[in-house]
């Protein structure tokens, strides 16, 4: 039978829908298209997720003296009235912050950043649909900025949908939910712009990059991906880079919740050892090939890992079977794996691969004690030690001199003025600072109305920093 050109043309025209008809099948109707596309899901996500986001207002309370103004009307000030009235009655002032968090159970429990609720006195949780709630801190993971608070509502609550951080694929839709500016809900949308970021904020950065917008007040609620679970926590932003977000891979915040749900904190695990980057320069002066792992830069006395034969110099490749890409791996792998587990380290040294099955310790706690004379309070409100390897590992720090601060009191002049637990005091007024003694000698001489001038150094980056003494 012979086709005439119309019926050629016919089954070609047929031929090109029918491949059409596929094309458009597959671009819009496959699980893959959908994950990328389609906004009206972005409606749906929001209306479904709205409900489990909630507002946190977080008060801290301090006392001020009412002062009379100085000069007064007649050229007096609070010097002269305290002499014939005695000191000053006090009132009681508050400073708020604003944040986000998200509903983790029916029963009331709510993740939120640890830095929104940290200092907090009183803490006011309220609800999409309005209902507010005094809440209680449960418990604070400062390492991750992660914490856990909790509400006590007589009904059950909607409770957000824990997803799986690890699956999170470069370039996929998200959607952050929160509070910016302390305004209500506010819904924005973006892609994953990268995995396992190293920002600089603590021993176990990994953090989510997103070009969703993250504004302030949008601490501590969730990053959804496109089937509506919760793959992160919005954490941080860069001040210098517009559009630029993060937030904490759910997957890390998981074991860290239900530890602080079980006891108010976390225990992690440590094997007493300091590493650093390996780079093409160290591994061949170490006769080997390498282009990755965590080469061993001190194994301090009586820790678990010098007693599983680890030793200086040794690169580590893998950690109870997880490969260590970079020096940053191996802390989070350590940390996550739990206290007395028998774990099996693989590692190089000079150049012959070797096994070690080491039991992971407890990381000692994060408060030290300051030794010699320092006082729980000072002028400046901190607290200092001086650097050894067990303030080292604490710390993620490789500095050997000068004196590290530990401790902050809420407040205090060092806290205004920008200090953070971990900073190196390297000189104070010009004078190098090798031990505690040195600052307290210098802290002992200080009077009313002096200026102090420090040099510090946080992570890689040395600077100034004065402060105005207050007695």
């Amino acid at each position: 039978m012979r086709l005439n050109k119309n019926s050629k043309k016919g089954h070609s025209l047929l031929s090109v829908n029918f491949f059409l008809m596929v094309f458009l099948f597959v671009v819009f109707y496959t699980p893959q298209s959908r994950a990328r596309i389609l906004p009206e899901d972005f409606v749906r996500i929001a209306e479904a997720e709205n409900p489990k986001i909630v507002n946190i207002s977080s008060t801290k309370l301090y006392k001020r003296r009412q002062f009379f103004p100085t000069p007064g009307p007649f050229g007096f000030g609070d010097e002269f009235f305290e002499r014939f009235f005695g000191h000053m009655p006090e009132e009681k002032l508050k400073r708020s912050s604003l944040g986000s968090g998200f509903i983790y159970s029916k029963d009331g429990y709510i993740i939120t950043n640890a830095h929104v609720v940290a200092k907090a006195d009183e803490i006011s949780i309220k609800l999409y649909n309005g209902e507010e709630y005094d809440a209680e801190i449960v418990g604070i993971d400062k390492k991750t900025d992660i914490a856990l608070i909790k509400i006590e509502s007589e009904k059950d609550l909607p409770v957000a949908k824990l997803g799986d951080s690890d699956k999170l694929k470069v370039g996929e839709w998200v959607m952050a939910i929160g509070n910016p500016f302390g305004f209500s809900h506010t819904v924005t949308v973006g892609v994953v712009s990268a995995k396992g970021r190293v920002i600089g904020s603590g021993p176990y950065d990994d953090f989510i990059q997103t070009d969703a917008s993250i504004n302030p007040g949008n601490s501590g609620g969730p990053l959804i991906d496109n089937k509506g679970d919760v793959i992160g926590i919005n954490t941080a932003i860069i001040a210098s880079g517009q559009g630029i977000g993060f937030a904490i891979p759910i997957n890390m915040a998981k074991s860290i919740i239900n530890q602080l749900k079980e006891g108010g904190k976390v225990t992690r695990g440590w094997l007493g050892i300091m590493v650093q980057e390996l780079t093409p320069e160290l591994a061949k002066a170490l006769g080997s090939n390498l282009k990755s792992g965590a080469l061993v830069a001190q194994v301090m006395e009586d820790t678990p890992a010098e007693k599983a034969g680890i030793k200086r110099g040794d690169i580590l490749i893998d950690f109870d079977g997880k490969e260590i890409k970079s020096s940053s791996d191996l802390p989070k792998l350590v940390a996550a794996t739990p206290v007395e587990k028998l774990a099996r380290i693989t590692i190089i040294r000079k150049g012959e691969e070797k096994k070690f099955y080491v039991k992971v310790g407890k990381m000692p706690e994060d408060e030290i004690k300051v030794s010699g004379k320092q006082s729980e309070k000072n002028v400046l409100g901190i607290k200092v030690s001086s650097i050894n390897p067990n303030i080292a590992s604490i710390f993620g720090i490789e500095d050997k001199s000068g004196v590290i601060i530990t401790g902050i009191e809420p407040y205090s002049p060092a806290d205004k003025a920008g200090l953070r637990e971990g900073d190196i005091i390297l000189e104070i007024n010009r004078n190098a600072i090798e031990g505690v003694g040195d600052v307290e000698d210098i802290l002992d001489r200080l009077q009313e109305g002096d200026i102090i001038l420090f040099l510090l150094k946080r992570k890689d980056q040395t600077y100034y920093k004065s402060i105005k003494i207050h007695k």
